[in-house]
């Protein structure tokens, strides 16, 4: 097991704690503002980002969705957040393997994770499973249901035939399920469709794409813009595509080792995987376990070679560990399916 950085782990505060009492928060991280430091002679071949600030619910995923949308390679990560402060180091190249050397992208760096952290928010995920997202440039769509031959030509033709222009599509497709984000414009004005009632049928047309063999589509409007990938985990997770039958998982390839253990001494369970590395694997994974409603309180992650390892210790946002075998096997199959998700296939 991973060595602790910062004393008796047994000694944190509930998670809960966080949310009950919101201008405490916000008196502690007035007072104990984030830092963010860099520097290039800690690591032989690694950049290496140091960041501590008060720790709140979801901050571990927003500093890695920062590393991953400036296209950063995690090579090493050191994670520590225990007693309400989040210390966590990472080891960082770019896309080439390299040290990142320039002075103006390590300020822009040094920038983006502070600003991702220095609101005095929490990140709580929402979910929706067809949705619109006014926007002054675009309306969003999201849509998750069964993948099937010609779904997308078929999702095509409807928004052609309303008059609809598709700005950019990201569609994930895992374990016989599709989930899309599509930015859509009037064709005529270039503007966003804002009008209820052509909503409504573009909506309904889209619901019946989507329904045939599949669970009941649901068609809620959506009122706040969310990462592309992250609403991505969102929407499968929430349309249960981790779940598979045996003779999907002896035709899968081969499968991500995932494994969910009690720590009784200290009130953790602890996660490990070990897969083949890919990028953006450490977004994946924070992602789901943080959609999960889970607490990363200490963790590793090493991936210099073929082979990503990653170990959490983890509880509930509630405070507690993994209470049951069926709470522990979902874990293992939120996981595995947030591993081969993205690499299953993907279209943009």
């Amino acid at each position: 097991m991973a060595a602790f950085a910062d004393g008796d782990p047994s000694s944190s505060s509930s998670c809960s704690s966080w949310d009950s009492d919101d201008e405490y928060q916000k008196f502690i991280q007035k007072m104990n503002p984030p830092r963010v430091t860099i520097d290039n002679a800690s690591c032989a071949n690694a950049t290496t980002i140091h960041v501590d600030s008060a720790n709140k619910y979801g901050i571990l995923l927003e500093v890695v969705q920062v590393l991953t949308d400036l296209k950063l390679i995690v090579k090493k990560a050191y994670i520590s957040s225990d007693g309400g402060w989040f210390m966590d180091v990472f080891n960082v190249t770019n896309q080439s393997g390299q040290k990142i050397m320039n002075e103006s992208a390590l300020e822009g760096i040094k920038d983006n994770i502070y600003k991702s952290i220095a609101s005095s928010s929490c990140f709580l995920p929402s979910r929706r499973a067809i949705g619109f997202e006014p926007s002054s440039d675009y309306t969003l769509i999201e849509l998750t249901g069964i993948d099937r031959p010609g779904l997308l030509s078929e999702v095509s033709a409807v928004l052609t035939n309303l008059d609809c222009n598709v700005m950019n599509a990201e569609v994930w497709t895992h374990n016989k399920r599709a989930a899309a984000v599509i930015q859509v414009t009037d064709r005529k004005s270039g503007l966003a469709i804002l009008d209820a009632e052509r909503l409504g049928r573009i909506k309904e047309r889209l619901r019946n794409v989507f329904n045939g063999r599949s669970r009941d589509a649901k068609t809620i409007v959506a009122m706040g813009i969310t990462h592309t990938e992250r609403r991505l985990h969102q929407m499968m997770l929430e349309d249960r595509d981790y779940e598979r039958y045996d003779k999907d998982r002896e035709n899968a390839n081969p499968m991500p080792m995932v494994s969910v253990v009690n720590w009784l001494q200290k009130d953790y369970s602890v996660v490990t995987m070990r897969c083949k590395d890919r990028p953006k694997l450490l977004f994946d994974t924070v992602c789901t376990l943080t959609d999960m409603q889970y607490v990363v309180y200490h963790g590793s992650v090493d991936t210099e070679g073929p082979q990503a390892y990653q170990e959490y210790y983890i509880r509930h946002i509630d405070g507690s560990p993994v209470n049951s075998e069926a709470e522990r096997k979902r874990i293992i199959q939120c996981l595995e399916a947030a591993i081969e998700r993205r690499v299953s296939e993907l279209f943009r």
